[in-house]
């Protein structure tokens, strides 16, 4: 039999919502029966595992092994907890992952730079997109919002997993890029077509903020400025395409090229 969640355990995964607390305590929330488990099937450990009865008694206990601790909940007291309209059936609280960037690992291959994005689902969707393409890393400017934001990992649908993100100032590594002679893409609305560009293989691409796009400071790093053609005479209302949007159709591209 396992032990009912404590109040301490509760307290903890409400904390958990702010980033403060995910930073102090170095742990995130994953909600979610199909996350929980690909999560767990991943050969990943949590700290705790907080599940209904009849969760537990439908998995294999090779997977619930995994947890640390395991405890139990009743709907109302899941729901409480849960950053969920409608709660799963389980969530977990996993260890935050330190990963260290290396500039050198940005030769022969692409990564994304964001700067100040803010919306978590779109850096879900942005993660999801790396994900399918096969880009490993995101690098994100500090004031972007924090990947492991429950509404972050949501957006992901367990593409968190197999993406890494790393938060740094920009210019630092902007600058690595140049002096290592790599091209730093550029999305902005006046540029080339990206379906007429010559795209190589390796360097950044750099994607700004929701409603400003890169700022001033940035776009001096760039050494090659692509857009989205649109139609001739955009609807009204319609400037651009949502930076979620924007990256998934320039990965698209540059992985046709391959």
């Amino acid at each position: 039999m396992h032990k009912m969640i404590s109040r301490n355990q509760s307290k903890l995964i409400l904390g958990l919502q702010k980033k403060k607390s995910r930073e102090e305590e170095g742990l995130f929330v994953i909600e979610g029966d199909k996350l929980v488990r690909e999560y767990l099937l991943s050969g990943n450990s949590v700290r705790l595992l907080v599940a209904k009865p009849e969760w537990l008694s439908g998995e294999e206990e090779e997977l619930i092994s995994k947890a640390g601790e395991v405890v139990t909940i009743g709907y109302d007291d899941l729901k409480r907890i849960s950053t969920l309209t409608t709660p799963h059936n389980v969530l977990a609280v996993a260890p935050v992952k330190q990963q260290p960037f290396i500039h050198e690992t940005m030769r022969g291959r692409i990564a994304l730079v964001l700067e100040y994005v803010q919306d978590p689902g779109k850096l879900g969707t942005i993660i999801r997109t790396a994900a399918w393409f096969g880009i490993r890393d995101i690098i994100c400017s500090p004031n972007c919002v924090d990947v492991y934001n429950p509404k972050v990992i949501q957006a992901t649908m367990g593409a968190f997993m197999h993406v890494s993100v790393h938060y740094m100032p920009l210019e630092p590594l902007l600058t690595a890029a140049r002096e290592m002679h790599l091209p730093v893409y550029g999305t902005v609305t006046d540029g080339d077509s990206v379906y007429n560009k010559d795209l190589r293989q390796e360097g950044l691409i750099l994607l700004g903020n929701e409603s400003k796009g890169i700022s001033e400071k940035m776009l001096s790093y760039v050494t090659e400025f692509i857009s989205i053609p649109g139609p001739e005479t955009p609807a009204s209302g319609i400037e651009s395409l949502n930076v979620s949007m924007a990256a998934a159709i320039i990965c698209s591209e540059f992985a046709r090229r391959r």
